[in-house]
C-alpha cells in the first residue's frame, strides 16, 4: 500500500492508504475526502478535483499535460504547484504523497 496525505482547507490531516494504479482523486473519493469532488469521474473534463501538491513532491510526479493545464484555468485560487488528482497515479514512488484540498473547487 501506498500513503496518501491529504490536508483539507482547514489544516485537518488525514492519511490514507491507496492502492497502486489508480488516481488521487479516486483516493480521495474512495476515502471521504469531501472537498475533492471529481465531477466529471476522472475525465479532466472540469477541474472539481483540484488541490495543492506539497512542494517537496513536485518534482517527483509528472509534468502536467495541455490539455490539464487548460483545466485548470477553470480552477479557483490556482498556484504554482496546483494539479488535478484525476490526472496523478498512485505507485510506489508516491508513498508519502502530501496534497492539500483547496477552500472551494468552483
Amino acid at each position: 500500500m501506498v500513503i496518501v496525505n491529504f490536508i483539507s482547507s482547514k489544516g485537518v490531516l488525514k492519511s490514507v492508504n491507496a492502492t497502486e494504479g489508480e488516481t488521487i482523486m479516486d483516493c480521495a473519493k474512495n476515502n471521504d475526502i469531501y472537498e475533492i469532488e471529481g465531477e466529471c469521474g476522472g475525465g479532466c473534463s472540469c477541474g472539481t478535483c483540484h488541490i495543492y501538491i506539497n512542494d517537496e513532491w513536485v518534482d517527483k510526479i509528472e509534468a502536467p499535460t495541455e490539455m490539464e493545464e487548460d483545466m485548470l484555468d477553470f480552477a479557483i485560487d490556482v498556484k504554482e504547484n496546483s494539479r488535478l488528482s484525476c490526472q496523478i497515479k498512485i505507485d510506489e514512488t508516491l508513498d508519502g504523497i502530501t496534497v492539500q484540498t483547496p477552500e472551494k473547487q468552483f
